[in-house]
């Protein structure tokens, strides 16, 4: 396999206008645990309902780091689900689920990580719990996606932490755009992963729902009555705009 290209030649599958690796929880470990910091680079991003929905009418520089990605895996249950009703088998790997595994089973002693975002003292915190993993972060300003220089300065100490995973943790569509932005620098070298608030779950700041709440498809509701102020407009007022859009892609393909 060729560093920095898809890990199969399997043909995406297409569900909103966004093109989709049904792949498994398994073959990302697989992939990544065949690269390092000195592997071509490659990102991976990770669209939930939330994505979906901002997608549509996007700017074409959002859209284009979705299409880019070395990767695009679908993080939302709900959003597999909508594509099953559509006829698409999306496949299913939460962000969440990936930053654990990457934590728990790939990284070595020795490894390199930087954080672009989270909070400040996200890398100690990160280091006391994963000791032997070097972690560095960088938190840039607010207004990240309207600002091109703290953009390109975010991705300077990305590649000057020559880790062999970068984190991305700004939001979407911030962490997708820094993605893409790093994929253009010719000396970017690694492996990006966008994943949202996936580093709260790590750290325990955030609790992930309980496991039959995840299989219920239920974890935006956990979610939104843990954090009911930050959370409300996204699940109850924006959120339902996907089942008009999945209704309108399902019957334009009809």
């Amino acid at each position: 396999m060729t560093p920095g290209q898809r890990p199969s030649a399997e043909p995406r599958v297409e569900f909103l206008s966004v093109g989709f690796d049904p792949r498994t929880l398994g073959d990302v470990h697989d992939w990544l645990a065949a690269r390092d910091a000195t592997s071509g680079y490659a990102y991976v991003v990770t669209p939930n309902v939330d994505h979906m929905v901002r997608l549509e009418g996007a700017p074409a520089a959002v859209r284009d780091a979705y299409a880019r990605a070395d990767l695009c895996l679908c993080d939302s249950r709900i959003l597999a689900r909508l594509g099953r009703f559509a006829g698409v088998e999306l496949g299913l790997v939460p962000g969440s689920d990936l930053s654990a595994d990457l934590f728990a089973t790939l990284l070595r002693a020795g490894d390199t990580v930087c954080l672009v975002g989270g909070r400040a003292g996200d890398a100690e915190r990160l280091t006391a719990l994963y000791p032997g993993i070097t972690i560095r972060q960088h938190c840039p300003p607010m207004g990240l996606r309207d600002d091109p220089d703290a953009r390109r300065a975010a991705v300077d100490a990305a590649i000057a932490a020559a880790a062999r995973v970068t984190l991305f943790a700004v939001g979407s569509p911030q962490q997708e755009l820094l993605a893409r932005e790093m994929a253009e620098r010719p000396e970017a070298r690694g492996t990006a992963l966008c994943i949202g608030a996936s580093v709260e779950f790590l750290l325990g700041t955030q609790r992930r729902a309980p496991e039959p709440v995840q299989r219920a498809g239920l974890e935006w509701a956990w979610r939104l009555l843990t954090d009911p102020r930050r959370l409300a407009r996204r699940y109850l007022v924006e959120g339902p705009a996907i089942f008009p859009q999945v209704w309108r892609w399902r019957r334009a393909r009809r």
